[in-house]
């Protein structure tokens, strides 16, 4: 029976048409097929498709000697076609010619089409080997197939094809990566009892181990490695980077290095993998120095460094704040001639905007693109985000400007816009954030539940009560399910403006979705009440916080202890700063500033003193409003012999003046006495200024000008 084709090509010719092929084009296609390098198989590729074309077909074993050098070469594309072509024109493929499709169906991820290839081996009167099932099984492990590997495993002992150790260890690995760690530990266990030639050797173990180690079995797979050594049997590089790994992983960066030590004794030469496992897990742990001696070591032992191993020691040591050394090994791994990847420069990016270093940060971006590595999304939104944190506003709008202009390669995420129309809310810049929202909108990428959070907190803010409502609304429209934090935005921005009764309502709305509401969410609502004077309302809610087994925080506290010492109730003032205490909450600067302010109204100093006292003595430090109120009481009691002492304090605190504080000083001032050389004993103050931008916007717009040149639009 003549084989179909697997592309099912249309017949060209009829078998009329065929004559046997010329001595020359035969002995040219055998003369190419000898060299058996690809330039000289792709020329008898080419003379094979014309000589079917033209009729001429080469012999039998021409075309299954071409096939087969084919598979040699990896062009496994080629040699699907080539057999099509073969079958197509009646030639018969010999048994290579098949082993030769099953590797490369396997190799294209088409499990499928190389087991059919088997059934046609049988039916051709063949004998299936055991190598072409392993390489069917590996093909079906490949594609994360565990069952059909292991259907395929129990068919080979059916059609006396007996499995080797390579079947176990294919199916065992297969087991382990898609983490079916039950059936992998009842194969190892079917191997155990197996014939002498299928019983687990270093390969077995090191997959297992692999396995378990990937899965956070750490322990077991380490006991693994100790029965390996029982059976004789020695453990290499790799499962010593899996055992390392596993540790580094669950934190315990001593074991891993335990591990190392253990290796170098044995004369295990650790690698790249070895090192990177462990400079990460130290890095994340935050002892860069040691990771840093740790590529030191690297280098004194040899191994070369690739570009994960840099990218692991620049990322710990940017996130440990230590961005300059990040640099000086960006700069050594361009030395030792090392290509960094997009990902190594997101990273150090990344580090240089969260220390606000934008000007170093637009230097990568440049040095980026110098190197032919396009800045891809993930890189502007990392600096977009680096624009925003540092209140770069300015900047971060025209960043927007060219992200979203259509000339540009990049194509903004939905995570690009939400970095902007979070950050413009958070700013006041409502205009802005509305236009990248319709943009967005416009452009066919839907908005996710924090898109609506950061429009619906920003309208709130701004007391636009209406077009917040219209938002939530179109959240319950698009059937996106509002979050703990959506709630949570409603309901502090309707604190905000006074809409209580509606921020109660969605607090109790909350509870009956089954979202238990934040302490933050209740400290919102009390402080509201408060406000207005609903004490006893805020009092009652206070008690609700614990009633759904939350727990006060020291905000909590402070709110309910001011609105208590506002209506003169101090004994419950006192009854709650003694909770504090029990629950083991510390009284913060905002504590210690109400109690003074409150006291100091009501003229008593000696108190006012004291609260000051145990303020220093817990280590806050006293802000603008507390020495305001310091100086005003001292001056109102007639207590003028303090206020000298006092500022002096102040200057040594490095509190910073402004118009308020100043006022006081003056009007403290002018009721001393006259005896007073108040030029002689008054300190220095630090002046106010405001924060400099750390890149002009006209030269952030050059710099990014001369990155896309296309992009002049913003340019003036």
């Amino acid at each position: 029976m003549t084989p179909k084709p697997f592309l099912n090509p249309s017949p060209i010719f009829s078998f009329r048409t065929f004559y046997a092929p010329s001595a020359s084009i035969e002995s040219q296609l055998r003369f190419l097929i000898e060299k058996s390098n690809p330039h000289s198989l792709s020329e008898a590729i080419s003379l094979f498709h014309r000589a079917v074309d033209s009729g001429s077909v080469p012999n039998e074993s021409a075309c299954n000697s071409l096939i087969d050098n084919l598979r040699k070469q990896k062009l496994y594309d080629s040699v699907v076609l080539v057999y099509n072509a073969m079958v197509r024109v009646s030639v018969l493929p010999r048994f290579t010619s098949y082993s030769a499709l099953i590797e490369s169906f396997v190799n294209s991820q088409k499990p499928n089409l190389a087991f059919a290839v088997v059934g046609m081996i049988i039916k051709r009167g063949f004998g299936v080997n055991v190598y072409n099932m392993n390489l069917v099984l590996k093909g079906f492990v490949k594609n994360g197939d565990c069952e059909k590997a292991m259907c395929l495993f129990h068919e080979m002992k059916r059609n006396y094809v007996c499995p080797d150790r390579v079947s176990y260890n294919t199916l065992l690995n297969g087991l382990c990566k898609a983490k079916k760690l039950v059936e992998a530990r009842a194969f190892f266990r079917v191997m155990k009892g197996a014939e002498e030639e299928c019983q687990p050797n270093s390969v077995t173990f090191g997959a297992l181990i692999d396995g378990l180690c990937k899965n956070g079995e750490v322990d077991e797979g380490f006991n693994l490695m100790e029965e390996m050594g029982k059976e004789g049997l020695d453990a290499d590089v790799f499962v010593y980077n899996s055992l390392i790994g596993g540790f580094c992983n669950k934190g315990d960066i001593g074991r891993g290095k335990e591990l190392l030590d253990e290796m170098l004794r044995k004369g295990i030469t650790p690698n790249v993998v070895t090192y990177s496992c462990l400079m990460h897990a130290l890095c994340k742990n935050g002892q860069w120095q040691e990771a840093s001696k740790m590529l030191n070591d690297m280098v004194s032992r040899g191994i070369q460094l690739d570009v994960v191993a840099y990218t692991v020691v620049i990322d710990g040591l940017s996130k440990n704040g230590r961005v300059s050394d990040a640099m000086r090994v960006l700069d050594l791994m361009m030395q030792k001639g090392e290509e960094a990847s997009a990902v190594t420069y997101n990273v150090m990016i990344c580090g240089l905007c969260k220390e606000g270093r934008l000007d170093d940060a637009l230097k990568i971006l440049e040095m980026m693109a110098d190197k032919g590595k396009k800045p891809d999304t993930v890189t502007y939104n990392t600096l977009l985000q680096g624009l925003f944190r540092v209140g770069e506003i300015e900047q971060a709008v025209h960043l927007c400007k060219w992200l979203l202009n259509k000339k540009s390669h990049i194509k903004p995420d939905v995570f690009t816009y939400n970095l902007a129309i979070q950050g413009l809310c958070k700013s006041g810049c409502l205009g802005d954030a509305a236009s990248i929202y319709n943009t967005m909108i416009r452009r066919g990428v839907a908005g996710n539940v924090v898109t609506y959070n950061s429009l619906i907190g920003g309208y709130l803010n701004a007391g636009k009560l209406v077009k917040a409502l219209e938002l939530w609304k179109c959240v319950i429209d698009l059937g996106i399910p509002p979050n703990a934090l959506t709630y949570s935005v409603m309901i502090n921005g309707l604190c905000k403006i006074q809409m209580l009764s509606i921020a109660k309502g969605l607090l109790n709305k909350k509870l009956a979705h089954g979202i238990r509401p934040s302490v933050t969410d209740y400290n919102a609502v009390m402080a509201a009440l408060c406000k207005e004077s609903s004490l006893d309302q805020a009092k009652r809610l206070f008690q609700e916080i614990r009633n759904v087994n939350q727990c006060p925080d020291v905000s909590s506290f402070n709110i309910i202890i001011d609105g208590t010492l506002k209506a003169g109730d101090f004994q419950y003032a006192k009854e709650l700063l003694y909770d504090m205490v029990k629950m083991d909450l510390v009284p913060d600067a905002i504590t210690f500033s109400i109690l003074i302010n409150r006291f100091a109204r009501l003229e008593q100093l000696d108190v006012v003193k004291s609260l000051y006292e145990r303020m220093i003595a817990f280590g806050h430090v006293p802000d603008a409003i507390v020495f305001d109120t310091l100086l005003k009481g001292y001056s109102l009691t007639g207590e003028r012999e303090n206020i000298i002492p006092l500022l002096h304090q102040m200057a040594d605190k490095g509190v910073v003046l402004d118009s308020k504080l100043t006022s006081t000083i003056l009007n403290c001032l002018c009721n001393m006495s006259k005896d007073f050389d108040i030029k002689s004993i008054l300190p220095k103050f630090s002046q106010h200024t405001s924060k400099e931008t750390s890149i002009p916007c006209n030269e952030f717009l050059k710099k990014l000008h001369k990155i896309h040149p296309e992009l002049q639009l913003f340019v003036s």
